[in-house]
């Protein structure tokens, strides 16, 4: 899938470092939302994006060269499995992270501090730092802010998070503020240490659910002055309406120069509702787990590949999507690979889900360009929610 535009009118061009630029081409005059260019050194990422997540130098099932001919313009990897294994200083000495992993395409790497706190009872948070025991081996390591920086310069990622302290959901007000306090301290000692390196450094927007503690936290990172703004602590167990109470007031205040990036977000009719809040960056695993439990994504709804019912289906899986998957095989044949406990059957369904997402994101920066994102939207849902399986 090619960029939609090759030479568009620009809004606003702002270098969020001394090697990425943000060029904000368009912003819907109904909805807000945005559409983009991040310009790095590794190639060009149209937004809004979505970031098929690579977690150990690898979208799982697939090769590089498969997730880019789908349209992939941008991975996320992370950066607490590949400190634990191969280590920093591996990948730095075949290349960087880039070359290890054979993908010459923008990566943003996030801080690992999302998996440190989902460590629970092997992790323990002070001022320095984190310390936590690897799930690995049960070895312990101390991720101090500076450290995770460091790791993500040898890596050589394109776009970095600073750590952060993510809380759980439900939390309490008073434990919310002292990590939300603590992520400003974080991000401000990671600042320093990633000085004028090429790569961007995006701030994360911490508080939980409470509105005051959400506001301070960006008026405090603004301050700072990060190449781009992500919004952390969301899909953590909350009910779909407060995350969007949160986001309805936590991204007006975000400078419309920057690229603004919703973590852990990736069902398709979440994205195209946060797009439509004036958000420029998704990521999330569920695209890719889901299709190896068998979940998929059609235009007409999510549909259980092991269902009985398809036992004699001799239709692909979506007649509307043009994917490897959809062009080559049906139905009945990818429910066989399931229970047969056939490895194909995770690729082929990998790569349909990924093809599936990247494709609507296209699709929705078709519709910002020509001013069609509200009538795409109700089509789209009105489709996606008519399938028996939704």
């Amino acid at each position: 899938m090619k960029s939609i535009d090759t030479s568009p009118d620009i809004i606003s061009r702002k270098k969020i470092s001394p090697g990425i630029e943000f060029e904000l081409l368009k912003v819907d005059t109904q909805t807000g939302a945005r559409r983009g260019r991040l310009i790095t050194p590794h190639g060009i990422v149209d937004t809004p994006a979505f970031m098929p997540v690579g977690t150990q130098a690898t979208v799982k099932t697939l090769t590089p060269e498969e997730v880019r001919e789908i349209g992939a313009q941008m991975l996320l990897c992370n950066t607490y499995h590949l400190y634990l294994r191969p280590g920093p200083e591996v990948i730095a000495t075949a290349g960087g992270l880039h070359r290890f992993m054979h993908w010459n395409h923008p990566i943003l790497t996030d801080s690992g501090g999302f998996q440190v706190f989902s460590l629970g009872d092997l992790r323990k948070v002070k001022e320095e730092g984190i310390e936590f025991q690897s799930h690995l081996d049960g070895s312990r390591h101390f991720f101090t802010p500076e450290r995770t920086i460091e790791i993500q310069h040898l890596l050589g990622s394109d776009i970095i998070m600073p750590l952060d302290e993510c809380t759980p959901y439900p939390c309490e007000y008073e434990y919310a503020r002292q990590a939300m306090e603590r992520t400003i301290r974080w991000g401000n000692r990671c600042k320093v240490t990633h000085g004028e390196a090429k790569s961007a450094l995006f701030g994360i927007i911490q508080g939980s659910v409470y509105q005051d503690l959400r506001i301070a936290c960006t008026e405090k990172l603004m301050e700072i002055d990060f190449g781009g703004y992500a919004i952390g602590g969301l899909s953590v167990g909350e009910a779909r309406p407060i995350t969007f109470e949160v986001l309805k007031y936590t991204v007006p205040l975000l400078p419309k120069e920057h690229p603004r990036y919703l973590m852990g977000w990736g069902m398709p009719e979440d994205i195209i509702d946060a797009v439509m809040l004036g958000l420029d960056l998704f990521d999330c695993v569920l695209p890719t787990r889901n299709a190896r439990t068998g979940t998929l994504f059609t235009s007409h709804g999510r549909l259980i590949i092991k269902n009985s019912r398809y036992q004699k289906d001799f239709r692909p899986l979506d007649s509307e999507c043009n994917c490897y998957t959809c062009q080559n095989y049906t139905r009945a044949y990818l429910r066989h690979l399931f229970l047969a406990g056939e490895i194909l059957a995770l690729r082929l369904c990998t790569l349909h889900n990924l093809y599936f997402v990247l494709k609507l994101m296209a699709n929705i920066q078709r519709a910002i360009k020509e001013g069609s994102l509200v009538a795409f939207r109700k089509n789209f849902l009105e489709n996606y929610r008519s399938g028996e399986d939704f």
